[in-house]
């Protein structure tokens, strides 16, 4: 792979430290450091606050932290010999292997020495004076770029409720997120563990395993469908790279990312055993059930259909009757929530004797005490307490960055009542800021390595036309960015994701405006919507040459 290399593309702001600089330096601040770098020839500098590359794969290193996307489709498509070079161990890859993969990759393309690690970033402002971004970062440094790419992904600020006395507890306790590096020894431990979202669901029975004694409190039950995660052998592998071309073809032209084919189109025509022999086929094979019926997040017959489904296989596998329905969601629609899966026995672990459950709803958490947890109905004592709370997704990271526009104007500030974005890649009033599968972009309702793709690359390609094109500033106008921002919530509102409280709207942070996050068209849609913005010399966009007055449209 070559390193940074003289190329004909300029920046027209010379005096800047770098022509771009990006934050973070996972999977989308890796590559989009490679595009910038080595196709266009740009000085870049990448700035990631760990001592390594990950991003959220760095981070989250608790006990069962796997990936819930076919291992050989997450990961990159863009380097043959990257591809060549590295084989998955298992159909959904564990937490190391995919921090591996992403230094393996980084590596490969000589962008370590790019990478300011053990770095945070405490402020970036716009300069009007110098049309340049200033970073400052907690080293007391502050660097300039013409371009400011927050590459900082949508699962990045954990969420710890308030809960009092907490600072009294006299053993540990951890966020999935902050996970101790070198792992915990649970042994002859007691074991909260607060939440049963995805990340919950993915180390429950780890910490059952593990710990001497597991309490779980849940607030909503979840609907978990099996993974059957499997070793890949190496029939398998040489399947995968003999057709590899045809499999990532049929992924990026698929909305979710994944080139699935759905098994039928609706439910509505079919018997309940048809349902039934359907979905438990889709069950044994191990997967997200999304993939059976083509309608299940726009029909609520074909939704509850397959609901119903899991909640009898949740019956089926839990001893104790009462139990079994205290895990049985009945308050929203399969997968408008994450729809996780479950690895390891999520559901088959409740039926030890050395786990027990709390249903918060009917025995709420009070507060955290010196020994543990007191609920109304009395207090539990524990040793380690794990907050799988979750995060203040999608904007949370972004907006902690304490990023000023134009006229001093904070991105926080101007998304109090919800993000606007156009495209999920810029905002107005943000000059020259290019978001990475930001707000109102597919992101995480898709495979996020072919999101990532298609925004880094759409990116690149930009900044090269305004280069060639004598452009010095770039930003969404105000117009462009409210027909979005409406067309967002318009295509949301068609499906059944508003008929649930959850983090893809915000619900689970206090204070938070709820609205849609999320661009829940697809990626096919979304790509045809981009690529013609692009085709259409950056519609929407107001581009402003060499001298031209940037003040505000």
């Amino acid at each position: 792979m070559s390193p940074q290399q003289d190329s004909p593309k300029t920046a027209l702001v010379e005096e800047s430290d770098y022509d771009a600089i990006i934050v973070g330096a996972g999977f989308s601040g890796v590559y989009m450091a490679h595009r910038l770098r080595d196709d266009l020839g740009l000085s870049i500098k990448v700035i990631e606050k760990a001592d390594d590359v990950g991003g959220t794969w760095y981070h989250n290193s608790y006990p069962g932290a796997r990936c819930d996307s076919d291992s050989w489709l997450y990961c990159y498509s863009f380097s043959e010999e990257i591809r060549e070079k590295w084989e998955w161990s298992e159909r959904y890859p564990h937490q190391p292997e995919i921090q591996e993969y992403i230094r393996f990759s980084a590596e490969e393309l000589d962008l370590i020495p790019d990478i300011e690690f053990n770095t945070a970033v405490t402020a970036a402002s716009f300069d009007e004076g110098s049309n340049t971004w200033e970073i400052e970062t907690d080293d007391g440094k502050t660097r300039t770029a013409q371009f400011f790419i927050p590459s900082v992904g949508n699962l990045s600020k954990p969420y710890i409720p308030d809960f009092d006395g907490l600072e009294s507890f006299e053993g540990e306790w951890y966020h999935t997120s902050t996970w101790p590096n070198d792992g915990l020894d649970l042994s002859g431990k007691r074991v909260a563990l607060i939440g049963t979202g995805s990340t919950g669901i993915q180390t429950m029975p780890q910490l059952a395993e593990r710990g001497e004694e597991l309490t779980v409190f849940q607030r909503t039950p979840n609907y978990a469908v099996p993974a059957r995660n499997r070793q890949l052998d190496d029939g398998e592998w040489s399947y995968i790279k003999d057709n590899y071309d045809e499999i990532w073809e049929k992924a990026k032209s698929s909305d979710g990312g994944l080139g699935w084919e759905f098994h039928y189109e609706t439910a509505d025509d079919m018997s309940d055993e048809e349902i039934y022999d359907a979905l438990n086929e889709r069950w044994n094979e191990g997967g997200p059930l999304l993939k059976v019926f083509a309608d299940a997040l726009i029909n609520k017959d074909t939704n509850e259909a397959v609901a119903e489904f899991i909640r009898s296989k949740i019956r089926d596998i839990i001893d104790d009757s009462e139990l079994a329905e205290k895990l049985c969601p009945t308050d929203h629609p399969y997968a408008v929530k994450r729809p996780p899966l479950a690895y390891g026995g999520y559901y088959e672990s409740y039926n030890r004797d050395d786990v027990q459950l709390v249903d918060i709803n009917e025995d709420p958490i009070k507060e955290i005490t010196p020994a543990g947890i007191r609920t109304a109905e009395g207090e539990h004592e524990f040793d380690i307490i794990v907050f799988a709370t979750g995060f203040d997704a999608v904007t949370g990271t972004l907006e902690s960055l304490n990023i000023e526009g134009r006229d001093g104007q904070n991105l926080a500030d101007k998304w109090e009542a919800g993000p606007r974005t156009y495209l999920g890649i810029g905002t107005n009033g943000f000059p020259n800021m290019f978001m990475v599968t930001g707000p109102q972009s597919p992101s995480v309702l898709s495979n996020m390595t072919v999101a990532i793709e298609q925004h880094v690359e759409w990116t690149a390609e930009c900044l090269e036309y305004m280069l060639d094109n004598g452009y010095e500033l770039m930003e969404p106008t105000v117009d462009a960015e409210d027909e979005w921002v409406s067309h967002n919530e318009e295509v949301a509102n068609q499906t059944l994701y508003p008929e649930a409280a959850s983090w893809y709207r915000g619900d689970n942070i206090p204070g938070k405006e709820t609205t849609f996050l999320i661009y829940p068209g697809g990626l096919t849609g979304y790509g045809d919507k981009i690529d013609e913005v692009a085709e259409k010399e950056y519609e929407g966009f107001r581009l402003i040459e060499s001298g031209e007055s940037a003040t505000a449209d």
